[in-house]
Protein backbone atom coordinates (compact mmCIF):
# COMPACT_ATOMS: atom_id res chain seq x y z
CA UNK A 1 0.00 0.00 0.00
CA UNK A 2 0.65 3.56 -1.06
CA UNK A 3 1.91 4.99 2.30
CA UNK A 4 0.49 8.69 1.39
CA UNK A 5 -2.60 7.26 -0.01
CA UNK A 6 -4.43 9.29 2.46
CA UNK A 7 -2.91 12.27 1.32
CA UNK A 8 -3.20 12.29 -2.31
CA UNK A 9 -6.36 10.94 -2.43
CA UNK A 10 -7.69 13.83 0.05
CA UNK A 11 -5.50 16.29 -1.71
CA UNK A 12 -7.12 15.40 -4.90
CA UNK A 13 -10.64 15.49 -4.24
CA UNK A 14 -10.26 18.42 -2.76
CA UNK A 15 -8.82 19.82 -5.41
CA UNK A 16 -11.99 18.98 -7.55
CA UNK A 17 -14.33 20.10 -5.13
CA UNK A 18 -13.72 21.74 -1.41
CA UNK A 19 -15.07 20.11 1.04
CA UNK A 20 -14.39 16.17 -0.98
CA UNK A 21 -11.19 15.94 1.24
CA UNK A 22 -12.55 16.41 4.89
CA UNK A 23 -15.75 14.46 3.43
CA UNK A 24 -12.93 11.59 2.63
CA UNK A 25 -11.10 12.22 6.10
CA UNK A 26 -14.46 11.51 7.67
CA UNK A 27 -14.31 15.52 8.87
CA UNK A 28 -18.29 15.20 7.51
CA UNK A 29 -19.40 18.39 9.11
CA UNK A 30 -16.04 20.63 8.02
CA UNK A 31 -16.50 19.17 4.51
CA UNK A 32 -20.19 20.04 4.56
CA UNK A 33 -19.03 23.78 5.47
CA UNK A 34 -16.52 23.82 2.22
CA UNK A 35 -19.30 22.16 0.11
CA UNK A 36 -21.93 24.84 1.01
CA UNK A 37 -19.57 28.06 0.39
CA UNK A 38 -18.19 26.34 -2.58
CA UNK A 39 -21.52 25.98 -4.00
CA UNK A 40 -22.65 29.56 -2.73
CA UNK A 41 -19.36 30.73 -4.12
CA UNK A 42 -19.99 29.11 -7.64
CA UNK A 43 -23.54 30.44 -8.06
CA UNK A 44 -22.51 34.09 -7.19
CA UNK A 45 -19.42 34.06 -9.11
CA UNK A 46 -21.90 32.52 -12.52
CA UNK A 47 -24.15 35.31 -11.86
CA UNK A 48 -21.73 38.22 -11.42
CA UNK A 49 -18.17 36.90 -12.56
CA UNK A 50 -19.07 38.04 -16.56
CA UNK A 51 -20.58 41.16 -15.72
CA UNK A 52 -17.65 42.47 -13.47
CA UNK A 53 -15.02 41.33 -16.07
CA UNK A 54 -16.86 43.10 -18.56
CA UNK A 55 -17.89 46.21 -16.53
CA UNK A 56 -13.82 46.42 -15.11
CA UNK A 57 -12.59 46.73 -18.91
CA UNK A 58 -15.39 48.90 -20.65
CA UNK A 59 -16.93 50.93 -17.94
CA UNK A 60 -20.16 50.41 -19.63
CA UNK A 61 -21.47 51.20 -22.98
CA UNK A 62 -24.66 53.16 -22.65
CA UNK A 63 -24.81 56.21 -21.43
CA UNK A 64 -28.41 57.93 -20.02
CA UNK A 65 -29.99 60.16 -22.49
CA UNK A 66 -33.65 61.21 -23.37
CA UNK A 67 -34.07 58.32 -25.47
CA UNK A 68 -33.31 55.58 -22.97
CA UNK A 69 -33.80 57.29 -19.49
CA UNK A 70 -36.52 54.56 -18.49
CA UNK A 71 -34.60 51.53 -19.94
CA UNK A 72 -31.14 50.10 -19.79
CA UNK A 73 -28.49 52.53 -18.68
CA UNK A 74 -25.00 52.30 -17.72
CA UNK A 75 -23.32 54.32 -14.57
CA UNK A 76 -19.84 53.87 -14.91
CA UNK A 77 -19.12 54.76 -10.78
CA UNK A 78 -21.39 51.76 -10.02
CA UNK A 79 -20.03 49.07 -12.41
CA UNK A 80 -16.57 49.73 -11.08
CA UNK A 81 -17.25 49.00 -7.62
CA UNK A 82 -20.00 46.13 -8.25
CA UNK A 83 -16.99 44.77 -10.64
CA UNK A 84 -14.40 45.46 -7.62
CA UNK A 85 -16.37 43.98 -5.01
CA UNK A 86 -16.75 40.69 -6.96
CA UNK A 87 -13.10 40.66 -8.10
CA UNK A 88 -12.15 40.98 -4.22
CA UNK A 89 -14.62 37.96 -3.71
CA UNK A 90 -13.04 35.82 -6.07
CA UNK A 91 -9.96 36.46 -4.33
CA UNK A 92 -11.36 35.67 -0.88
CA UNK A 93 -12.56 32.22 -2.94
CA UNK A 94 -9.12 31.65 -3.88
CA UNK A 95 -7.86 31.97 -0.41
CA UNK A 96 -10.50 29.77 1.12
CA UNK A 97 -10.02 27.47 -1.64
CA UNK A 98 -6.04 26.80 -1.11
CA UNK A 99 -6.42 26.71 2.69
CA UNK A 100 -9.19 23.76 1.83
CA UNK A 101 -6.59 22.02 -0.29
CA UNK A 102 -3.94 22.02 2.62
CA UNK A 103 -6.28 20.89 5.24
CA UNK A 104 -7.66 17.80 3.60
CA UNK A 105 -3.50 17.25 2.91
CA UNK A 106 -2.27 17.95 6.42
CA UNK A 107 -4.77 15.64 8.10
CA UNK A 108 -4.71 12.64 5.40
CA UNK A 109 -1.06 12.97 6.10
CA UNK A 110 -1.77 12.38 9.43
CA UNK A 111 -4.49 9.60 8.84
CA UNK A 112 -1.01 7.97 6.93
CA UNK A 113 0.62 8.16 10.07
CA UNK A 114 -1.58 5.83 11.91
CA UNK A 115 -3.54 9.22 13.74
CA UNK A 116 -7.16 9.82 13.80
CA UNK A 117 -8.70 12.53 12.70
CA UNK A 118 -10.77 15.60 14.51
CA UNK A 119 -14.18 15.20 14.84
CA UNK A 120 -15.45 18.80 14.30
CA UNK A 121 -16.03 19.59 18.10
CA UNK A 122 -12.35 18.59 18.75
CA UNK A 123 -11.35 21.07 15.63
CA UNK A 124 -13.34 23.31 17.17
CA UNK A 125 -11.59 23.08 20.60
CA UNK A 126 -8.03 23.01 18.70
CA UNK A 127 -8.99 26.53 16.90
CA UNK A 128 -9.92 27.94 20.25
CA UNK A 129 -7.12 26.76 22.31
CA UNK A 130 -3.99 27.32 19.57
CA UNK A 131 -5.60 29.05 16.34
CA UNK A 132 -8.14 31.55 17.96
CA UNK A 133 -6.22 35.04 17.16
CA UNK A 134 -6.10 33.60 13.45
CA UNK A 135 -9.57 32.73 13.42
CA UNK A 136 -11.00 35.73 15.35
CA UNK A 137 -9.06 38.10 13.76
CA UNK A 138 -10.45 36.93 9.87
CA UNK A 139 -13.80 38.40 10.44
CA UNK A 140 -12.45 41.97 10.96
CA UNK A 141 -9.73 40.84 7.78
CA UNK A 142 -12.93 41.11 5.79
CA UNK A 143 -14.12 43.78 6.98
CA UNK A 144 -11.02 45.84 6.20
CA UNK A 145 -11.04 44.02 2.68
CA UNK A 146 -14.49 44.68 1.76
CA UNK A 147 -14.71 48.73 3.99
CA UNK A 148 -11.44 49.34 3.61
CA UNK A 149 -9.10 48.23 0.86
CA UNK A 150 -11.54 48.05 -1.86
CA UNK A 151 -11.99 52.14 -1.33
CA UNK A 152 -8.54 52.75 -1.68
CA UNK A 153 -8.66 50.40 -4.76
CA UNK A 154 -11.35 52.37 -6.39
CA UNK A 155 -9.61 55.85 -5.38
CA UNK A 156 -6.69 54.36 -7.22
CA UNK A 157 -8.35 53.35 -10.50
CA UNK A 158 -10.21 56.44 -10.62
CA UNK A 159 -6.57 58.18 -11.47
CA UNK A 160 -6.72 56.72 -14.30
CA UNK A 161 -9.86 57.90 -15.95
CA UNK A 162 -11.11 60.75 -16.99
CA UNK A 163 -14.10 60.78 -14.46
CA UNK A 164 -13.83 64.81 -14.14
CA UNK A 165 -16.80 67.86 -14.39
CA UNK A 166 -18.15 68.60 -17.18
CA UNK A 167 -17.42 66.18 -19.49
CA UNK A 168 -17.20 63.25 -17.92
CA UNK A 169 -19.95 62.85 -14.71
CA UNK A 170 -22.28 59.91 -14.78
CA UNK A 171 -25.12 58.87 -15.51
CA UNK A 172 -25.31 61.30 -18.80
CA UNK A 173 -21.96 61.01 -19.94
CA UNK A 174 -19.83 57.46 -19.16
CA UNK A 175 -16.54 57.61 -17.91
CA UNK A 176 -13.42 56.01 -19.93
CA UNK A 177 -10.00 54.48 -19.23
CA UNK A 178 -7.26 56.98 -19.84
CA UNK A 179 -4.15 55.70 -18.74
CA UNK A 180 -1.93 58.37 -16.97
CA UNK A 181 -2.99 61.26 -18.94
CA UNK A 182 -4.35 62.74 -15.50
CA UNK A 183 -0.74 62.36 -13.88
CA UNK A 184 0.88 63.80 -17.44
CA UNK A 185 -1.80 66.65 -17.15
CA UNK A 186 -1.09 67.37 -13.26
CA UNK A 187 2.78 67.66 -13.65
CA UNK A 188 3.51 68.87 -17.12
CA UNK A 189 -0.06 70.79 -18.44
CA UNK A 190 1.06 74.38 -16.93
CA UNK A 191 -2.62 75.09 -15.85
CA UNK A 192 -2.54 72.30 -13.36
CA UNK A 193 0.89 72.19 -13.07
CA UNK A 194 2.02 75.11 -11.59
CA UNK A 195 -0.76 74.94 -9.21
CA UNK A 196 0.74 71.55 -8.23
CA UNK A 197 4.17 72.34 -7.83
CA UNK A 198 2.95 75.37 -5.53
CA UNK A 199 1.13 73.63 -3.74
CA UNK A 200 3.48 70.77 -3.26
CA UNK A 201 6.49 73.28 -2.24
CA UNK A 202 4.00 74.78 0.65
CA UNK A 203 3.13 71.19 1.33
CA UNK A 204 6.78 70.02 2.34
CA UNK A 205 7.40 73.61 4.12
CA UNK A 206 4.64 73.65 6.43
CA UNK A 207 5.08 70.07 7.03
CA UNK A 208 8.76 70.85 8.03
CA UNK A 209 8.17 73.94 10.02
CA UNK A 210 5.11 72.87 11.71
CA UNK A 211 6.68 69.47 12.52
CA UNK A 212 10.34 71.37 13.72
CA UNK A 213 8.46 74.44 15.34
CA UNK A 214 5.83 71.75 18.06
CA UNK A 215 8.60 69.55 18.69
CA UNK A 216 11.16 71.44 20.03
CA UNK A 217 9.14 74.03 21.08
CA UNK A 218 7.25 71.06 23.60
CA UNK A 219 10.84 69.72 24.14
CA UNK A 220 11.61 73.53 25.38
CA UNK A 221 8.69 73.47 27.46
CA UNK A 222 9.73 70.10 28.63
CA UNK A 223 12.84 70.57 29.68
CA UNK A 224 11.96 73.68 31.46
CA UNK A 225 9.31 71.87 33.75
CA UNK A 226 11.62 69.61 34.78
CA UNK A 227 14.25 71.53 35.58
CA UNK A 228 15.06 71.67 39.71
CA UNK A 229 13.74 74.13 41.86
CA UNK A 230 10.76 74.53 39.60
CA UNK A 231 7.54 74.63 41.74
CA UNK A 232 4.51 73.79 41.04
CA UNK A 233 4.93 71.38 38.24
CA UNK A 234 1.76 69.90 37.88
CA UNK A 235 -0.48 73.00 37.85
CA UNK A 236 2.05 74.23 35.10
CA UNK A 237 1.52 70.65 32.69
CA UNK A 238 -2.04 71.59 33.74
CA UNK A 239 -2.21 74.82 32.38
CA UNK A 240 0.39 73.82 29.28
CA UNK A 241 -1.90 70.90 28.26
CA UNK A 242 -5.47 73.35 27.96
CA UNK A 243 -4.76 74.00 24.66
CA UNK A 244 -4.58 70.30 23.47
CA UNK A 245 -7.41 69.65 26.19
CA UNK A 246 -10.09 71.81 24.26
CA UNK A 247 -11.07 69.77 21.12
CA UNK A 248 -9.24 70.93 18.15
CA UNK A 249 -11.87 72.00 16.03
CA UNK A 250 -12.88 74.62 18.71
CA UNK A 251 -9.34 76.18 19.50
CA UNK A 252 -9.08 76.60 15.85
CA UNK A 253 -12.44 78.17 14.76
CA UNK A 254 -11.80 80.92 18.06
CA UNK A 255 -8.15 81.30 16.11
CA UNK A 256 -9.82 82.21 13.21
CA UNK A 257 -11.77 84.80 14.52
CA UNK A 258 -9.08 86.18 16.94
CA UNK A 259 -7.11 86.77 13.65
CA UNK A 260 -9.73 88.36 11.41
CA UNK A 261 -7.93 91.55 10.14
CA UNK A 262 -10.82 93.65 10.50
CA UNK A 263 -12.81 92.94 13.81
CA UNK A 264 -10.08 90.26 15.36
CA UNK A 265 -8.84 90.99 19.15
CA UNK A 266 -5.09 90.65 18.05
CA UNK A 267 -5.53 93.85 15.38
CA UNK A 268 -7.45 95.68 18.42
CA UNK A 269 -4.70 95.22 20.70
CA UNK A 270 -1.98 96.15 18.23
CA UNK A 271 -4.19 99.71 17.35
CA UNK A 272 -4.17 99.84 21.22
CA UNK A 273 -0.63 100.39 21.35
CA UNK A 274 -0.60 102.58 18.32
CA UNK A 275 0.50 99.89 15.89
CA UNK A 276 -1.52 98.96 12.55
CA UNK A 277 -2.86 95.59 12.26
CA UNK A 278 -1.59 93.06 10.26
CA UNK A 279 -3.54 90.71 7.07
CA UNK A 280 -3.33 87.64 8.98
CA UNK A 281 -5.53 85.79 6.96
CA UNK A 282 -5.97 87.64 3.78
CA UNK A 283 -1.96 88.21 2.75
CA UNK A 284 -0.38 84.79 1.42
CA UNK A 285 2.84 85.86 3.54
CA UNK A 286 0.79 86.58 6.94
CA UNK A 287 -1.79 83.81 6.38
CA UNK A 288 1.35 81.11 6.47
CA UNK A 289 3.25 82.58 9.49
CA UNK A 290 -0.63 82.75 11.11
CA UNK A 291 -1.14 78.91 10.39
CA UNK A 292 2.09 78.01 11.72
CA UNK A 293 2.11 80.25 14.86
CA UNK A 294 -1.61 78.38 15.64
CA UNK A 295 -0.08 74.86 14.40
CA UNK A 296 2.77 75.96 17.68
CA UNK A 297 -0.06 76.85 20.44
CA UNK A 298 -2.20 73.45 19.16
CA UNK A 299 1.00 71.39 18.98
CA UNK A 300 3.82 71.88 21.15
CA UNK A 301 1.39 70.23 24.09
CA UNK A 302 1.43 67.07 22.26
CA UNK A 303 5.28 66.70 22.09
CA UNK A 304 5.61 68.52 25.73
CA UNK A 305 3.80 65.29 27.76
CA UNK A 306 5.23 62.63 25.18
CA UNK A 307 8.58 64.51 26.29
CA UNK A 308 8.38 64.60 29.74
CA UNK A 309 7.47 60.78 29.88
CA UNK A 310 10.97 60.42 28.22
CA UNK A 311 12.50 62.57 30.58
CA UNK A 312 10.99 60.49 33.61
CA UNK A 313 13.13 57.32 32.29
CA UNK A 314 16.89 58.34 31.72
CA UNK A 315 18.89 57.48 34.97
CA UNK A 316 19.97 59.76 37.01
CA UNK A 317 23.58 58.03 37.37
CA UNK A 318 24.49 59.00 33.53
CA UNK A 319 24.09 62.69 34.92
CA UNK A 320 26.06 62.28 38.09
CA UNK A 321 28.92 60.65 35.89
CA UNK A 322 28.57 63.47 33.31
CA UNK A 323 29.00 65.93 36.12
CA UNK A 324 32.35 63.81 37.30
CA UNK A 325 33.84 64.43 34.42
CA UNK A 326 33.08 68.12 34.91
CA UNK A 327 30.30 68.46 32.11
CA UNK A 328 28.22 71.71 32.02
CA UNK A 329 24.47 71.99 31.91
CA UNK A 330 24.48 72.52 28.25
CA UNK A 331 27.21 69.49 27.54
CA UNK A 332 24.99 67.55 29.85
CA UNK A 333 22.19 67.92 27.67
CA UNK A 334 23.98 67.78 24.17
CA UNK A 335 25.24 64.03 25.37
CA UNK A 336 22.67 62.50 27.71
CA UNK A 337 19.24 64.14 27.30
CA UNK A 338 18.93 65.20 23.74
CA UNK A 339 20.11 61.59 22.47
CA UNK A 340 17.82 59.88 24.60
CA UNK A 341 15.49 62.01 23.49
CA UNK A 342 15.73 61.45 19.97
CA UNK A 343 16.38 57.71 20.73
CA UNK A 344 12.59 57.52 21.84
CA UNK A 345 10.77 59.71 19.67
CA UNK A 346 12.47 59.50 16.35
CA UNK A 347 9.71 56.87 15.39
CA UNK A 348 6.75 59.95 16.64
CA UNK A 349 8.89 62.47 14.91
CA UNK A 350 8.63 60.93 11.88
CA UNK A 351 4.79 59.97 12.20
CA UNK A 352 4.32 63.64 13.39
CA UNK A 353 5.92 64.73 10.13
CA UNK A 354 3.93 62.43 7.92
CA UNK A 355 0.52 63.75 9.54
CA UNK A 356 1.79 66.81 8.95
CA UNK A 357 1.41 66.42 5.05
CA UNK A 358 -1.81 65.70 5.69
CA UNK A 359 -2.87 68.09 8.18
CA UNK A 360 -6.65 68.87 7.13
CA UNK A 361 -7.99 70.52 10.01
CA UNK A 362 -5.33 72.94 10.74
CA UNK A 363 -5.53 75.18 7.36
CA UNK A 364 -9.04 74.26 6.82
CA UNK A 365 -10.60 75.02 9.72
CA UNK A 366 -8.33 78.27 10.23
CA UNK A 367 -8.36 79.57 6.64
CA UNK A 368 -9.55 76.86 4.51
CA UNK A 369 -6.98 77.23 1.95
CA UNK A 370 -7.30 80.87 1.73
CA UNK A 371 -6.33 83.82 0.31
CA UNK A 372 -7.11 82.77 -3.06
CA UNK A 373 -4.01 82.64 -5.46
CA UNK A 374 -5.50 83.82 -9.48
CA UNK A 375 -2.97 82.19 -10.94
CA UNK A 376 -4.14 78.67 -9.19
CA UNK A 377 -6.65 75.98 -9.95
CA UNK A 378 -9.06 75.92 -7.66
CA UNK A 379 -6.37 76.45 -4.56
CA UNK A 380 -5.25 78.90 -2.40
CA UNK A 381 -2.06 80.23 -0.75
CA UNK A 382 -2.31 77.84 1.75
CA UNK A 383 -3.49 75.03 0.28
CA UNK A 384 -1.75 71.91 1.25
CA UNK A 385 -2.30 68.83 -0.88
CA UNK A 386 -5.12 67.21 0.53
CA UNK A 387 -7.04 70.27 1.17
CA UNK A 388 -6.65 70.71 -2.24
CA UNK A 389 -7.83 67.80 -3.13
CA UNK A 390 -11.06 67.85 -0.92
CA UNK A 391 -12.14 71.01 -2.97
CA UNK A 392 -11.42 69.15 -5.74
CA UNK A 393 -13.35 66.76 -4.86
CA UNK A 394 -16.47 68.40 -3.27
CA UNK A 395 -16.38 71.35 -4.76
CA UNK A 396 -15.24 70.84 -8.46
CA UNK A 397 -16.23 67.14 -9.37
CA UNK A 398 -12.32 66.60 -10.65
CA UNK A 399 -12.35 63.02 -9.51
CA UNK A 400 -9.52 62.11 -11.53
CA UNK A 401 -7.23 64.96 -10.81
CA UNK A 402 -8.14 64.51 -6.76
CA UNK A 403 -7.05 60.47 -6.99
CA UNK A 404 -4.00 61.29 -9.00
CA UNK A 405 -2.71 63.71 -6.16
CA UNK A 406 -4.06 61.53 -3.50
CA UNK A 407 -1.61 58.26 -4.92
CA UNK A 408 1.07 60.82 -4.73
CA UNK A 409 0.31 61.89 -1.10
CA UNK A 410 0.94 58.22 -0.40
CA UNK A 411 4.05 58.04 -2.59
CA UNK A 412 5.91 60.89 -1.17
CA UNK A 413 4.52 59.78 2.70
CA UNK A 414 5.48 56.08 2.28
CA UNK A 415 8.37 57.10 1.22
CA UNK A 416 9.86 59.24 3.91
CA UNK A 417 8.63 57.14 6.60
CA UNK A 418 10.04 54.00 5.07
CA UNK A 419 13.40 55.54 4.38
CA UNK A 420 13.69 57.31 7.96
CA UNK A 421 12.50 55.19 10.17
CA UNK A 422 14.91 52.51 8.95
CA UNK A 423 17.91 54.84 9.40
CA UNK A 424 16.60 55.79 13.15
CA UNK A 425 18.91 54.49 15.99
CA UNK A 426 15.17 53.57 17.09
CA UNK A 427 14.97 50.83 14.78
CA UNK A 428 18.85 49.69 14.26
CA UNK A 429 19.12 49.36 17.86
CA UNK A 430 15.85 47.91 19.50
CA UNK A 431 17.22 45.73 21.32
CA UNK A 432 19.59 48.71 23.35
CA UNK A 433 16.96 49.14 25.98
CA UNK A 434 14.76 47.16 27.68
Amino acid sequence: MDRHQHRDRATLLSILCMGLGQLYNRQYIKGLLFVLFEAFSVIYLIRNLGFALWGIVTLGETPRTGANMNGNWDHSIFIMIQSLITLLFVAVFVIVYIMNVRDARNIGLERDKGKKPNNFKQTVRYVLDYKFAVAFLSIPALGILFFTVMPILFMILLAFTNYSAPKHIPPAMLVDWVGFETFKNLVALKTWSHTFYGVLTWTIIWAILSTVTTYFGGMLVALLINQKGIRFKGLWRTILILPYAIPQLISLLVMRNMFNGQFGPINQYLGYFGLDGLPWLTDPFWAKVTVIVVNMWVGIPVSMLLILGVLTTIPKDLYEAAEVDGATGFQKFKIVTLPMILFTTAPTLITQFAGNINNFNAIFLLTGGDPVKGDYQYAGATDLLVTWLYKLTLNQNKYNMASAIGIIIFIIIASFSIYNYRRTKSFKEEDMIQ
